[in-house]
């Protein structure tokens, strides 16, 4: 599987999206988006608006108005985002499950890399479907927090809402799922 920059785009702005809300940020505007995650607004606009099109979003317009998450964010599979923005997870089109179309393979019920790519799709989906946005949200706070780093809306002069004196004592190099792993363990 190779992520696309729309699908990567899409899946950073939703995650600051989801920051914003648990920092209590009501709307973020495209060009704060847009600045958070160094991408090009035009850009970035036209994922919004597939995002909105598709109900994981919302907006509101006006002075204070923005983009806002559409729907909890512990309903929000990173499966979905990924297949709304690249279609399909497989490699290969003959292993996809949604947007399957037949290779040139002579015999594709017996074909070895088909089934690999089979295994490989399978894998790949079990990761993105069993995770939602409110994990990442909470795994990056988390590790934002224990870093002391500062949040992707700093520039908006919110530092007061975001700061936590607790920290998280998991390494930084373990990643997202030993993070998520951790956490469940220290959770009571």
């Amino acid at each position: 599987m190779n992520l696309s920059k729309k699908a990567e785009y899409a899946l950073r702005a939703m995650i600051h999206l989801g920051i914003a809300h648990e920092m209590g940020l009501k709307t973020i505007s495209g060009n704060d988006l847009a600045e958070a995650n160094r991408l090009p607004l035009k850009f970035i606009e036209r994922i919004l608006l597939e995002l909105r099109e598709a109900g994981l979003i919302t907006t509101k317009r006006g002075k204070s108005g923005g983009y806002q998450l559409g729907m909890a964010a512990s309903e929000i599979g990173i499966g979905r985002i990924v297949r709304l923005m690249d279609g399909r997870l497989a490699p290969i089109c003959c292993a996809s499950e949604n947007a399957y179309q037949r290779c040139t393979c002579p015999d594709e019920d017996h074909c070895g890399l088909r089934m690999l790519m089979i295994d490989v799709r399978n894998a790949i989906a079990n990761i993105l479907d069993r995770y939602t946005l409110a994990n990442v949200v909470e795994v990056t706070l988390r590790k934002i927090r224990r870093d002391n780093a500062p949040h992707p809306f700093a520039f908006l002069s919110v530092a007061e809402v975001f700061q936590e004196s607790t920290r998280s004592k998991a390494d930084p190099a373990d990643g997202f799922l030993a993070s998520l792993s951790e956490m469940a363990t220290t959770q009571p």
